[in-house]
């Protein structure tokens, strides 16, 4: 195939994936119309080889005229690639830069968006128990897959997984023997309850839903790297407005907050490990309304 007929080919690919997204908002309201193109062709074509189909127009049809299958793409689209203590340099930054000024906090709420089935949800539960926080700490884990919630709220790991989890859990500064914190059942690793205590699951998506609360602290990491610079944008949009002042968003080692966005709304905390802190600048425009760092 020469270059021109390629060209032609990839362009009437594109439009047939347009036309799927475009589809299925219209159909069901999921909206993945601004995810990353490269991501969704992948994601799409490796759905359509396992359900033995030959063409994304064939697919289209399916997927419009059958839940099931509808179901079972979404769940292709969900970004569920985390473990425990991800980044470990993340985490023992998190503990040396952000804890020390959260202890005067009366109450500290923490979104934690795009958790897929909870690792790092537990992974901050560990933290903070450990920092002395952990009691006057609410934790929300969100996100836009239901079985992935479902998976999380269980808190059931697989067992062939905890060498790698308690590794990454030492070298972010841990205090102590990782395996105090769970107990091995038949089904797996089954983390001990008072870890879920604080926590809340429930969905979210991002590329629609609005901000549910005001939140001291967001975590989003290895998400936004799936998304167009259009969603990119509605999703910094969102967490600044759901950060109150003097907030702190940690974002993946290979993300990042956009010059114009960050100069006016947030400085970098820790430039390496992508932790940011909402601009005090922006302190005094919450003064009359009671939003700010040390209001609840």
């Amino acid at each position: 195939m020469n270059s021109h007929l390629m060209e032609q080919s990839e362009d009437l690919e594109r439009i047939e994936l347009l036309l799927l997204l475009e589809g299925i908002y219209q159909q069901y309201g999921y909206d993945f119309r601004n995810y990353s193109f490269q991501y969704i062709r992948r994601r799409v074509w490796n759905r359509i080889r396992c359900e033995g189909l030959q063409s994304i127009p064939s697919f289209q049809e399916r997927v419009l005229r059958e839940r099931e299958m509808m179901d079972r793409l979404s769940v292709d689209f969900s970004i569920n690639v985390t473990e425990m203590f991800r980044d470990p340099s993340f985490f023992l930054a998190f503990r040396k830069k952000v804890v020390p000024l959260l202890r005067a906090l009366p109450g500290i709420r923490i979104w934690h968006a795009g958790c897929s089935t909870g690792e790092e949800v537990y992974s901050m539960a560990i933290l903070l128990f450990e920092e002395g926080l952990y009691e006057k700490s609410t934790i929300y884990g969100t996100d836009m897959s239901g079985s992935a919630l479902d998976k999380a709220s269980k808190g059931i790991f697989p067992i062939r997984k905890m060498q790698m989890y308690t590794k990454n859990y030492m070298l972010s500064g841990g205090k102590q023997a990782f395996s105090e914190y769970y107990s091995v059942q038949e089904k797996g690793v089954v983390f001990h309850s008072f870890l879920a205590e604080n926590i809340e699951y429930f969905q979210h998506n991002l590329a629609i839903d609005h901000s549910f609360n005001e939140f001291h602290i967001i975590i989003c990491r290895n998400v936004l790297i799936y998304f167009n610079d259009i969603l990119q944008q509605r999703v910094l949009n969102l967490f600044r407005e759901s950060l109150v002042p003097l907030g702190f968003l940690g974002l993946g080692n290979k993300e990042f907050i956009p010059n114009n966005l960050q100069r006016n709304d947030f400085i970098e905390l820790d430039p390496q490990e992508k932790i940011y802190r909402k601009n005090a600048a922006l302190l005094g425009r919450a003064i009359g309304t009671g939003r700010g760092w040390g209001r609840l």
